[in-house]
């Protein structure tokens, strides 16, 4: 049987395959998640893993400092290198249960991306009260265990523009971290990629990476080695927001979602 006749321009049509209407990136494990466990259980592994890595962070601090008294230096390695662990492990734990967040800059960002979610605003609430409470719930518990006054505002003054700015870029290549590895579906490098830059940030920052305000508050409760001065929080935690709208920003460049793509195609057509 002979086939039918088909023009050129039909044939050249007809070879070309359809568009394929490409899947969307993966969603953050980090947003606020699919609600599976009721909003309290969540919240308590926020607060729960908000604590125990303030506690890393305060305790590492005081038994660096009473390890090696006169060499600032070991201090800060074992103090990074403890505070890079738990982060990693925390994060591990508490991905699947609540996102594991423990930062209130990561919790804002995912509200800001699901707001339209029914519910997203009270998991939020629900999450930011939980890690301020949690972080500072840790240090005590770490003032408790390295025999310190249980409560003593911290007298270690941190400010200035260099400390400013190392939060900025602390927090910042943070949620570029999370950011990057979520939107390319490597959720599952998360954990040690964040405690990577975490652990390296505390050296290379001049603020030593608190990138965290619920860990900033935390921290001002205790008068030891990872203490700042109640006065000095305020800034610290302006430049954390700053630096996530900037790290926010740059995740969007390289990596922008489904929606923000089509509509810069959209304009440029």
């Amino acid at each position: 049987m002979s086939s039918p006749t088909v023009s050129g321009g039909q044939v050249a049509r007809s070879a070309q395959a359809p568009p394929v209407e490409q899947a969307p990136l993966p969603v953050p494990s980090r947003d606020l998640p699919a609600r599976q466990l009721p909003r309290w259980r969540r919240a308590f592994a926020e607060a729960v893993g908000s604590g125990l890595l303030v506690t890393a962070i305060v305790g590492s601090g005081a038994a660096a400092s009473r390890l090696t008294p006169d060499d600032v230096g070991a201090q800060l390695a074992y103090h990074s290198i403890a505070v890079a662990i738990a982060l990693a492990v925390l994060i591990a734990v508490f991905l699947p249960v609540s996102g594991a967040h423990l930062n209130p800059v990561v919790t804002v960002l995912a509200w800001w991306r699901e707001r339209r979610a029914p519910g997203a605003a009270a998991d939020a609430g629900c999450y930011l009260a939980a890690q301020f409470a949690g972080g500072s719930a840790g240090a005590v518990v770490a003032n408790v265990m390295f025999e310190l006054p249980t409560v003593a505002l911290s007298s270690t003054a941190r400010t200035g523009v260099g400390q400013w700015v190392g939060e900025v870029v602390a927090t910042a290549g943070l949620v570029l971290v999370i950011g990057a590895l979520s939107r390319t579906g490597r959720t599952g490098a998360i954990p040690l990629a964040v405690g990577g830059w975490i652990g390296a940030a505390i050296w290379f920052t001049a603020s030593a990476a608190f990138a965290n305000p619920a860990v900033t508050v935390g921290r001002v409760f205790t008068d030891s080695f990872a203490g700042i001065a109640p006065a000095a929080a305020p800034a610290f935690i302006a430049a954390q927001f700053g630096g996530a709208l900037l790290g926010a920003a740059l995740v969007r460049l390289w990596w922008p979602d489904r929606s923000s793509s089509r509509k810069e195609r959209h304009v440029r057509t």
